[in-house]
C-alpha cells in the first residue's frame, strides 16, 4: 500500500465531517476525508431533521439529576441505560451528575446558546452553497405538554430559554388544536419556537452535502482510521487500508472520536447515546412542523413521503444490538397519539457522540493545532455543523475564536 499525503485530513464523514471539508476546501485547501461508511448515513441521515436553535438546555439539569435513578432504570423512560453497561458508564454518569448541578447547567446553556447563535445562518448559507435550499422548511417547532401540570412544571426550561433569547411562542390546547389539528385533544399547553427550521430529507440533504464537496475538490478515502501518530512537522494517519501523511487532521469521528482523541494525548469524557427511529410511510403526513410531546422524550417530523418519529436516550456504548424495546417505545406512542399508524414501515439505530455538560468539544488538541478536535456534538450535530466548521476554519488559520471550548 502506497503512502499517501495531504494538506488536511478530516476523520470522520458525518454532517461535522462533511461541513467542515466542504468550508475548508472552498477556502481553496487542500482536503481529504477520512470514512470507513457511505458518507453522511449515520446519525446524520437518522436524525429528527430539526436545525434546533432553540436547544440550549443540556441534557443534565436540576430536574433530571433529581430523576436520574428513575429515569434511567425505568423502561419505558425516555432516558435509559443498558444495565451490562452500567460499569463501563459509571465514571461518565458520575460526571454528567456533576454537570446536572444547578450552576453548571447554567454555564453550561449559556456555551451551547453562545454556539447555536448563528446556526440558522449558517445553515441557510451552507444550503445555497450546495444547491439544497428546496430541503429547508421554515415552519417552526412545537413542544407540547399534554398536562397543565406538565406545563407548568416546564417554568424553569422556558425561562432559561428566555434569558438566552430564544424566540418561544406560548399556546393553549385550543390553539395548538388550530395550529395542528390532527393532534388529539388535550389539556396542557404548547411551545412554538416559531424561528426554528427542518429538512424534509436528511439523507438527501447529506448525499447533496457530499457531492457538492467532492465536486469543490474534497477527496473521500473510504477507510476506517485506526490510529493516528503525530510528527513533527506531520501527522500519520494509519488503518488497514490506510497510510496518510496529513499537515492538519481534524477528528470529527462522532461517537468513534474517543480513542482518537487519546492518542493525541486529549482524554475526552465521550460516550455513546443510541438513538432510534421508526418511519411510516404515507404521501401526507399528519403534522406541517416537528412535533415533539416533550413527556415522551422524542420528536414526531414530517419528511418527504413519511412520517418520522425519533428520539429518546439509551446510554449503552456501540457495540451492543438493537434494543427492540426502545423501538417498540416509539412505535407504542406514536399509535398513542395516531392510533391507525399501523405498523412501522422502517427501523433505524445510529449512535451520538455524547459528553457530560452536552458541549461539544470544537478546539485544538493539547499537543499542537496540527490535531483539531470537532465531535461531541449529542444531539446538535445536525445543527452546529456550519457553526462548527467556521471554528474549524478559524483554528487552522489561526484566527481568534472566542467559542472554542476546551475540556
Amino acid at each position: 500500500m502506497a503512502r499517501d499525503s495531504t494538506e488536511i485530513a478530516i476523520i470522520g464523514g458525518g454532517v461535522i465531517g462533511l461541513a467542515t471539508a466542504m468550508r475548508l476546501a472552498a477556502e481553496g485547501r487542500e482536503v481529504t476525508l477520512v470514512e470507513p461508511n457511505e458518507p453522511g448515513s449515520g446519525a446524520s441521515y437518522g436524525n429528527a431533521g430539526t436545525i434546533a436553535d432553540y436547544a440550549v438546555i443540556p441534557v443534565g439539569t436540576p430536574a433530571v439529576l433529581r430523576n436520574l435513578p428513575s429515569l434511567l432504570f425505568k423502561r419505558d423512560s425516555p432516558l435509559s441505560i443498558r444495565r451490562s453497561a452500567l460499569p463501563a458508564l459509571m465514571p461518565w454518569l458520575l460526571r454528567f451528575a456533576w454537570q446536572s448541578l444547578p450552576q453548571n447547567a447554567e454555564k453550561n446553556a449559556a456555551a451551547i446558546a453562545a454556539l447555536l447563535m448563528d446556526s440558522l445562518s449558517g445553515w441557510r448559507e451552507l444550503a445555497s452553497q450546495i444547491g439544497a435550499d428546496d430541503l429547508l422548511k421554515q415552519n417552526g417547532c412545537l413542544y407540547l405538554y399534554t398536562s397543565k401540570l406538565e406545563f407548568a412544571s416546564a417554568s424553569a426550561d422556558i425561562g432559561l430559554r428566555r434569558q438566552h433569547g430564544i424566540a418561544q411562542e406560548f399556546m393553549t390546547a385550543d390553539e395548538v388544536a388550530a395550529l395542528e389539528p390532527k393532534l388529539p385533544p388535550f389539556e396542557g399547553g404548547g411551545v412554538l419556537f416559531p424561528n426554528a427550521v427542518n429538512l424534509t430529507d436528511p439523507g438527501a440533504m447529506m448525499k447533496r452535502l457530499a457531492k457538492a464537496a467532492a465536486a469543490a475538490g474534497v477527496r473521500f478515502i473510504t477507510a476506517r482510521t485506526e490510529r493516528i501518530e503525530r510528527g513533527e512537522r506531520q501527522v500519520h494517519v494509519k488503518g488497514a487500508a490506510l497510510d496518510l501523511l496529513a499537515k492538519t487532521i481534524v477528528i470529527a469521528a462522532g461517537a468513534h472520536s474517543r480513542m482518537l482523541a487519546a492518542q493525541a494525548g486529549d482524554h475526552i469524557a465521550l460516550d455513546t447515546e443510541r438513538g432510534y427511529h421508526v418511519e411510516f410511510d404515507m404521501q401526507t403526513p399528519p403534522l406541517s412542523r416537528p412535533v415533539c410531546p416533550t413527556a415522551r422524550g422524542f420528536y414526531l417530523v414530517p419528511m418527504a413521503g413519511r412520517l418520522r418519529v425519533a428520539g429518546t436516550v439509551e446510554l449503552g456504548g456501540l457495540t451492543a444490538p438493537l434494543n427492540p424495546r426502545r423501538i417498540e417505545l416509539l412505535e407504542r406512542g406514536a399509535q398513542a397519539i395516531f392510533p391507525t399508524l399501523g405498523k412501522p414501515d422502517r427501523t433505524w439505530l445510529g449512535f451520538r457522540p455524547s459528553v457530560p455538560d452536552s458541549v461539544p468539544v470544537i478546539r485544538a488538541s493539547r499537543g499542537g493545532s496540527n490535531i483539531i478536535l470537532a465531535f461531541g456534538h449529542g444531539h446538535l450535530g445536525l445543527t452546529l455543523a456550519p457553526v462548527t466548521a467556521r471554528m474549524v476554519s478559524a483554528i487552522i488559520d489561526g484566527r481568534p475564536n472566542a467559542l472554542s471550548h476546551r475540556k
